[in-house]
């Protein structure tokens, strides 16, 4: 038998038999060559680069959830906050975002400079695709130019840089930052040197800020767990710079759990929120307590804004509410966040202070004023994100995830039609070929079908026992195919245009859970793939297995989503175990293939991509793995979700 080896030993090409064996963690997968390619297929033929690229067109998703003081209002009207590995400089009036990608991993934490264009972003230690660990560091970068002026602290932090803050009264010099390591280290540095000054073991407790002083050059407040610390930077100009810190003393006052917030009155006064609902005034100079105004808010006060004329506003983590209280802390006036949209987490105040805009733990950005309430400006899902499906005709696309939402995206407007909230964590979805349904698989093996103009439940089927894990419809319509992690594939006869099911029967045959599924172009068939690397191809009609290679090597896959097949073989790199691509998604012109994988990217590859280890565009911003990708229905932008980062991330086909 005569065979065609690749330079790598991981492809092998037997042309009498027209298969191509892919070895992946030992284990041969046969990939059928179609008859019309098997006389001139080699594996030596170069491979060529995509006629199109990716431009990242939008980011949904702010990181509230467990991140602080992570919202700025920028001169240009942009608001700044972070998701996933990007920062985001959106235009709420144009309607317009830019982005900064500098980053390898999760921002965790974000300073802008006292000239309101220099901007310090902090991230989290991560993984390279070769497995090298990347250090947490600092970038410090321009908010026009978007370009990275400086890199710090590569080495000297542990885990995630969590606290950023500018020196405010000598023009900013200095940059304070605290890592997330067993001491939470507290390090001050000269940034345009990229020099360290001074570092201290700041707590063996969470530290949840730490903010230079607006008028003393020298002075740090950190706050966290059972602490709030006065910091004193002595000789910071020399070469043996020192921290001293002194606690603050909360003497009659009975001492919180947690300081979960600071700000600065006009006077130089500090201001603290914490886990006790209350805010303390501590005089200027001293580390004594002057004012209490207990029982502010019912719960943990999560954040304080100072506002332009000296009024100040404090955000309930419990009770949702934001109150203005004027400079005496006086209570002036207040408002509520629609619990859906959770707890407040930062508050920022527009130039005019017309506008306030509020982060929130749900991952939204509400935007509005006391007066007239807030509405949701930017939504977010708040959980793993592992579902994605593009509507067949219209610009619309489905996400939903373990946090059990539901939202129907415009792609136009990049807002929400709709969203609604599940029983059950959700992990695949796909439309009906008529758009007026969508099927949504969760993780107990129900799957629901939605109407998608009005979201009601048109009906809801559990037969799987285990998650599903893909379900798409069969390109005329009359088919539905649920893959779940029981190792079933479970068929359904489909009327009404999806709105009535009968279930054929369940395809067994999988030693393993079913990863992906596709339907052939003429839905004769359909093929899977599971999690030990098994391609198998389906009747929908018996739901039995179709054994002969002749029937299926020369049939036109809708969609090329499954990540085991020749016309995708190109997509696996060297050396990869089989795990690390979690989709594969062509585009309906035919003529593009992306993938999302294991280390956070997204590539762009030509279709057919059936040369081994075949060149491609790589995209980065999502700062976990990949979850889905999907083309939109007119190829004009590729969809992609992060799973543990919660984001999706819109790219414009260029």
């Amino acid at each position: 038998m005569k065979k065609a080896s690749s330079k790598s030993k991981q492809v092998v090409f037997y042309p009498e038999e027209g298969v191509v064996k892919l070895y992946l963690r030992g284990r041969s997968v046969p990939l059928f060559v179609p008859d019309s390619l098997v006389a001139s297929y080699s594996l030596e033929t170069k491979g060529e680069l995509p006629p199109k690229e990716l431009q990242l067109e939008w980011v949904y998703g702010y990181r509230g959830r467990d991140c602080r003081s992570n919202l700025f209002l920028l001169p240009s009207g942009e608001l700044l906050y972070f998701t996933a590995a990007v920062c985001v400089l959106y235009d709420p009036a144009g309607g317009t975002q830019r982005h900064y990608r500098g980053h390898t991993d999760d921002i965790k934490s974000l300073a802008v400079h006292p000239d309101s264009v220099t901007i310090a972003s902090g991230q989290v230690a991560g993984n390279s695709q070769d497995g090298k660990a990347l250090a947490p560091h600092v970038r410090i970068w321009h908010s026009v130019s978007l370009c990275t002026l400086h890199v710090i602290g590569v080495g000297s932090f542990e885990r995630a840089v969590t606290c950023l803050s500018f020196s405010k009264a000598d023009g900013g010099s200095h940059l304070c930052a605290c890592d997330e390591s067993g001491d939470h280290v507290l390090s001050v540095w000269q940034w345009q040197r990229e020099v360290k000054v001074t570092e201290v073991k700041c707590s063996t407790e969470p530290v949840l800020a730490a903010i230079f002083h607006p008028t003393d050059p020298n002075m740090i407040i950190t706050c966290g767990k059972s602490q709030l610390y006065y910091w004193s930077l002595e000789g910071a100009g020399g070469g043996n710079a020192t921290l001293s810190k002194r606690q603050g003393v909360f003497e009659k006052h009975e001492k919180p759990r947690f300081v979960l917030c600071v700000a600065f009155a006009e006077n130089g006064d500090v201001v603290t929120g914490d886990s006790n609902g209350n805010l303390f005034v501590w005089g200027k100079g001293t580390h004594r307590i002057s004012q209490a105004i207990t029982g502010a808010h019912d719960g943990g006060v999560f954040a304080l804004c100072v506002c332009r004329d000296g009024t100040l506003l404090s955000g309930g983590g419990k009770d949702g509410r934001i109150i203005l209280w004027d400079r005496d802390y006086k209570r002036v006036q207040e408002t509520r966040i629609p619990e859906c949209f959770g707890p407040v987490r930062t508050i920022a105040e527009s130039r005019g202070g017309e506008t306030l805009y509020v982060g929130t733990t749900k991952n939204c950005v509400m935007s509005g004023n006391l007066e007239s309430g807030l509405t949701c400006l930017i939504q977010g899902h708040t959980d793993e994100l592992w579902g994605l499906g593009s509507h067949p005709s219209q610009d619309l696309f489905l996400t939903c995830g373990h946090d059990k939402l539901v939202h129907l995206w415009n792609s136009k407007d990049h807002r929400p039609v709709w969203t609604t909230t599940l029983e059950d964590p959700a992990r695949a979805a796909g439309f009906h070929p008529s758009g007026g349904v969508v099927a949504v698989g969760t993780s107990t093996g129900r799957f629901l079908v939605l109407d998608t103009q009005t979201h009601v439940i048109v009906t809801s089927i559990s037969q799987a026992s285990e998650q599903i894990s893909v379900i798409r419809y069969s390109p005329d319509g009359q088919y539905l195919a649920v893959g779940s992690h029981d190792n079933f594939i479970y068929v359904y006869e489909v009327a009404e245009e999806g709105r009535e099911y009968r279930c054929v029967g369940k395809c067994t045959g999988h030693s393993s859970y079913v990863t992906h599924l596709d339907w052939s172009s003429d839905s004769s068939c359909f093929m899977t793939n599971s999690g030990d690397y098994e391609i198998l191809y389906w009747d929908p009609d018996s739901c039995k297995q179709i054994v002969s290679a002749d029937i299926v090597r020369n049939a036109d896959w809708e969609r090329s989503s499954c990540t085991l097949n020749f016309h995708v073989l190109g997509i696996w790199p060297d050396g990869a175990d089989g795990t690390d691509l979690n989709s594969v998604t062509r585009s309906h012109d035919k003529k593009l293939l992306a993938t999302g994988d294991d280390f956070g990217k997204v590539r762009l590859f030509n279709y057919p991509c059936v040369v081994p280890r075949a060149p491609s565009f790589k995209y980065d911003g999502h700062s976990s793995h990949v979850t889905r990708v999907s083309f939109l229905y007119d190829d004009s932008a590729l969809l992609s979700t992060g799973g543990k980062d919660s984001t999706i991330l819109q790219w414009t086909v260029l």
